[in-house]
């Protein structure tokens, strides 16, 4: 395992029960019935035991869109031609996708991370050039990438959310982008989640039965073939995953390092997390749920992470769009426990 992984493992630690007690202690004090903003309670407690901070708020918030090409996409499994990769990150340096409506309403920075697009991008202010390699292998004949290609797209997202934590972010959300990489990601899912994979594969961009049938049965020769270590996150992603990916799990993991709150997406987003929590599971102590997607496997996520998911809105696009959607709630729970009175400030008779 690369230095940078390894500290970036020691580095994590549980968020303090002491904090966490701090900041209930406050939100028992507010003029309101005890936990009656349920959830919104919940979500203020855990942003301020993460961040440490009495009055902070959440001003500062950083989208990171992982993109990257899949070879397995030349299988057929998805409705899509791996050429809509790269136009859709023209489209997100444009300011015409999903993400970036979504990201301006709560006056986010979407970043845009080329970790692996068969193409080459000139330079742009909202683009990162991280490629590792112009998309990985077709993993029905070959592993994905190399096991020191998989620590690199792990390291990349490491770097991205220490930089982050030095420019003062206070809260990140993952995206994505890769046609091919709900195929992946069900691999994923189904291994570290010891499911069969009919069970956590759906339809991804939209295919039609056959090209779903298709997709199970190209999952289960990769898983097959290659036999990936179910204990070892980095073998799972070298064999059967993507570059955005272990981008993702990257991220997750450098931001526990840093104390930094992460927002997860969807599918996708949640196999990147999948193995992060195989690598250390007290990121789960830094990791918010947005959106419960329409791709079935996504209740692993849920289930290994121990929170609900704090929307359901039929969504499967990616980008990071749950993720951006779940963070005004998050925000609205920060204002309530910084603007709500406390019993004492209002004058408030409390409860007998």
């Amino acid at each position: 395992m690369s230095k940078i992984i390894s500290q970036t493992l020691d580095q994590i630690e549980p968020v303090s029960v002491e904090l966490k007690n701090k900041a209930q202690a406050h939100l028992d004090s507010l003029t309101k019935p005890l936990g009656s903003l349920g959830t919104l309670e919940d979500l203020s407690k855990r942003y301020f035991s993460i961040r440490n901070n009495e009055s902070g708020s959440i001003k500062n918030i950083s989208t990171v869109v992982f993109v990257a090409d899949h070879g397995v996409a030349e299988e057929g499994v998805s409705a899509y031609p791996s050429e809509v990769t790269p136009q859709m990150v023209f489209n997100y340096l444009n300011q015409g996708a999903a993400v970036n409506v979504l990201a301006n309403h709560i006056k986010a920075e979407v970043t845009i991370v080329d970790i692996g697009v068969n193409f080459d991008f000139k330079d742009h202010p909202s683009l990162l050039h991280r490629k590792i390699s112009s998309g990985t292998k077709n993993f029905t004949k070959e592993p994905s990438m190399t096991h020191s290609q998989a620590e690199v797209s792990i390291s990349t997202g490491i770097k991205i959310a220490e930089e982050s934590a030095k420019n003062g972010v206070d809260i990140l959300t993952t995206g994505e982008m890769g046609i091919g990489n709900t195929t992946s990601s069900s691999a994923i899912y189904s291994i570290l989640g010891k499911t069969q994979v009919e069970a956590v594969t759906g339809r991804g961009t939209g295919i039609d039965d056959l090209t779903l049938k298709k997709k199970i049965s190209v999952i289960k020769k990769g898983i097959h073939l290659h036999q990936p270590d179910e204990n070892d996150p980095i073998d799972i992603l070298a064999k059967i995953g993507g570059f955005e990916i272990g981008g993702i799990a990257g991220l997750i993991l450098g931001a526990a390092a840093h104390k930094l709150p992460v927002v997860v997406d969807g599918f996708i987003s949640g196999a990147g997390a999948l193995l992060a929590f195989k690598m250390n599971p007290t990121v789960k102590d830094y990791v918010f749920p947005s959106h419960r997607s329409s791709e079935q496997g996504h209740k692993i996520f849920f289930d290994q992470l121990g929170y609900p998911p704090l929307l359901d809105l039929n969504m499967r696009l990616g980008e990071g769009t749950g993720a951006l959607l779940a963070v005004n709630l998050i925000q609205s729970a920060v204002k309530i426990y910084n603007e709500m009175a406390t019993f004492q400030s209002a004058g408030v008779s409390t409860q007998k």
